[in-house]
């Protein structure tokens, strides 16, 4: 098994290059990097799989030439859980880029566009495996980097190009905030090894607050925690979908995992730590669901979508810390597994939910809500996956959002009916929110479906073209992967197990023993599907023995009814964005009809980012003026520059002998 990981980890590079070399020859290297991708899913998932039915793997040492460096890797039951999706969502996202990828760019492009994916797949694989501090920033500034060229993989477009800036100026703040905390971690330890670092605590509660402050800090950014998140609205719709499927799916899902994997190394958490997790988390999921229900823009819905569904995992981990604190450790055990399962689940659903998405950029040009409508004729296989998809997403029987919120939920009613008074008003709390984030969800994913699949088209356009094979067999993969969770859930208990022992190892104990109450749901949800493909059945025969009139009924004044009289996205969800037009601001544009016979008017809303505009921007714009006075640093001249490298090495080496 040892021996499949490090032929997928060599694989994933190997691939990028070729598929590089091949692009610059002519060829389209698309079929070759996706084979690659899905080989080396196969010989990574394997292992992964087998980590997680119990199975263990030693850890692999081989020398780096890296002061305090160490090529070490190592498999554990929380690692696997997160390599599991990554090669699943990697293998489908590739073959779904094969086909989306097919024609109208140049194949010198196509070579590099496919290197920094297979480069991407192999640093987040990476970030999972290593335990060596250095390697870790090494793979995580690998996988920063080879995620911005894909961003700004149409570099042409200024629209693209700004996103990807700022992506990566996000990206590298938050890598600061982590070179710091593996450096004080790894001077305490005298190590820079995980396993020298693992459950050895600090032994100063300052100390380990200012680290887990930086831990939220640096892997927040990635994940998007607000107001940290400013990235994935701007990012996700400048990447191609298939990138954006995995931008969304995984590489947020590494903020997650490195927060986890940091609280062990801090030893015994203490309370507060949840209640910040909590609030940020709940703040999170309130403030991304409600961007997301004001958005025109398809791809920009989902990335906000995504910012919801990031908070919703915070406030699961959040949750966990506090009842682990408060002495209530089964509270503590089901919220790390609901923050672990919802992380999971997300990552089919919304992977998912990009590649239709990128389904309807490719057949119509565009992902603005008032250019679609009337796509389910002309798409309804993308309509039809697209439609599950939303619903895995909004947390409905019986599909695997249902698990994963419902056992949220259930952490959360745990925590009001403790004795202790603190978890009972956050249990209370989450609740309340839990419950206004599913609700908006539904609201959201109503008017993403309906603005995009019903109704009639809004502007005359070609007919649409559904996607190709590939396309399709990818999103098919993901939706059976979602049905699949969402009726064995059940089995994911043991797994989850031997997980949520990786934080300690009397978890385990607390877990509840049977899967009972999942076998219940999951056994509801096949009775559901099963009485409504029987009554479907049955309306079927009915109706065939029967002669059906057709006549012309009353048309309530709508004889010949225009695209313009359907509702739009925008009037759709009016009613609701009103409510919080306190945080949305909205801004409203309208020109009114004027003159006898009017001709047309317009109005037109946007929602701009607050964080976005009052906090991010003015900062930026400060910081930028004051960094303008050491410009005189920039000199251009080389030996200058050699200086400055030499004198921050001297200066390291005084610090290290002092």
């Amino acid at each position: 098994m040892n021996a499949l990981l490090l032929v997928a980890l060599a694989l994933l590079p190997a691939t990028g290059f070729a598929a590089w070399f091949w692009g610059r020859t002519g060829r389209n290297p698309s079929g070759l990097a996706a084979a690659g991708v899905v080989a080396a899913s196969v010989f990574g998932g394997l292992p992964a799989i087998y980590v997680l039915l119990g199975g263990e793997l030693m850890p692999w040492r081989f020398p780096w030439p890296v002061p305090g460096g160490e090529f070490h890797l190592e498999t554990d039951a929380l690692t696997a859980w997160f390599l599991v999706p990554l090669f699943l969502l990697s293998a489908c996202a590739a073959v779904y880029g094969a086909g989306f990828w097919r024609n109208g760019i140049a194949t010198r492009r196509l070579g590099n566009a496919w290197l920094f994916y297979c480069l991407l797949v192999f640093a987040m694989m990476l970030v999972l495996l290593a335990r060596n501090a250095l390697l870790f920033l090494f793979a995580w500034e690998l996988m920063a980097l080879s995620s911005f060229f894909l961003v700004v993989f149409e570099q042409e477009r200024a629209t693209v190009r700004r996103p990807g800036w700022i992506y990566l100026g996000l990206s590298q703040a938050g890598a600061a905030f982590l070179f710091a905390l593996l450096l004080i971690l790894g001077h305490k330890a005298n190590s820079m090894d995980f396993t020298h670092w693992a459950w050895r605590g600090v032994d100063s509660p300052v100390l380990a607050g200012v680290l887990f402050a930086l831990a939220v800090l640096g892997f927040g950014a990635k994940a998007g925690f607000v107001p940290l998140h400013i990235w994935l609205p701007e990012a996700h719709p400048a990447a191609p979908s298939h990138v954006s499927a995995l931008m969304s799916g995984v590489l947020i899902k590494t903020g997650i995992y490195g927060l986890i994997r940091t609280l062990t190394f801090l030893g015994e958490p203490a309370a507060w730590w949840g209640g910040t997790l909590l609030g940020i988390g709940l703040l999170t999921a309130i403030f991304g669901v409600t961007f997301a229900l004001a958005q025109h823009d398809l791809k920009r819905l989902l990335a906000y979508s995504s910012v919801e569904n990031i908070g919703l995992m915070a406030a699961g981990l959040g949750l966990g810390l506090l009842g682990w604190c408060l002495g209530e450790p089964v509270v503590g055990v089901l919220g790390l597994a609901a923050a672990l399962l919802h992380a999971f689940n997300h990552t089919l659903f919304k992977g998912l939910l990009f590649l239709g998405a990128g389904s309807v950029l490719h057949a119509t040009g565009s992902r603005q809500f008032e250019d679609l409508g009337g796509l389910l004729k002309p798409l309804p296989w993308t309509g039809a996956l697209f439609g599950l998809g939303a619903v895995a997403l909004c947390g409905l029987p019986p599909l695997n959002g249902f698990l994963s919120e419902l056992l949220l939920m259930l952490t959360a009613f745990g925590s009001v009916l403790s004795p202790e008074n603190p978890l009972a008003v956050a249990g209370l709390l989450t609740v309340a929110v839990l419950a206004l984030v599913s609700g908006l969800a539904v609201a959201t994913f109503s008017k993403a479906f309906g603005a995009t699949f019903l109704g009639e088209p809004r502007k005359p356009t070609t007919t649409p073209q559904e996607n190709t094979g590939t396309m399709r067999a990818a999103m098919c993969i993901l939706a059976a992967a979602c049905v699949a969770v969402g009726f064995f859930g059940f089995m994911l208990v043991t797994p989850l197990q031997r997980v949520v022992a990786v934080l300690s190892p009397q978890f385990p104990k607390l877990f509840p023993a049977s899967p009972s109450p999942l076998v219940w749901v999951s056994g509801a949800g096949v009775a559901l599907l099963v009485l409504v493909a029987g009554l479907a059945v049955w309306r079927k025969t009915l109706l065939a023995r029967r002669t059906v009139d057709a006549t012309v009924t009353w048309d309530c004044g709508y004889a010949r009814p225009h695209p313009r009289m359907q509702y739009t996205a925008s009037s759709f969800a009016q009613p609701l964005t009103a409510l919080f037009r306190a945080l949305l601001r909205n801004r409203v544009r309208l020109s009114p009809p004027t003159g006898i016979l009017p001709t047309a008017a317009r109005l037109a809303t946007e929602a701009p980012d607050l964080c976005a505009e009052r906090l991010a921007r003015p900062l930026f714009a400060r910081l930028t003026t004051r960094l303008a006075r050491w410009r005189w640093l920039q000199h251009g001249n080389v030996q200058l520059y050699v200086l400055y490298i030499a004198l921050t090495l001297l200066a390291l080496l005084l610090w290290k002998l002092r």
